[in-house]
């Protein structure tokens, strides 16, 4: 069951929804680094963009962090969020290949 089994309208949808989760944690690396300027005021929690990223986020994810410069220094997302981008492909071009 390759890519050319899957009907037109349902890649439409993984691809919007593709870009729609990676928009929004683009966005919360953002505000988190919006919220994190204003000391005292609550922060997203770490888990959170970890969990966005597992769910298909992780490059709008690794952009915000590349270029809002947030969580640069922490080593849990300079290898982590790769790390989730390396499986996600492989996993992906897995699922493509499979006849």
């Amino acid at each position: 069951m390759g890519i050319m089994s899957y009907s037109t309208q349902a890649v439409e949808v993984w691809v919007a929804a593709f870009f729609i989760i990676n928009i929004v944690g683009y966005y919360y690396i953002y505000k988190d680094k919006q919220l994190a300027i204003h000391s005292g005021a609550y922060r997203i929690p770490e888990t959170t963009f970890f969990l966005l990223s597992i769910l298909g986020g992780s490059i709008g994810t690794l952009l915000g962090i590349l270029l809002v410069r947030h969580k640069t220094k922490h080593l849990s997302f300079k290898l982590g969020i790769p790390a989730i981008i390396i499986i996600q492909i492989l996993l992906v071009s897995y699922l493509l290949s499979v006849k």
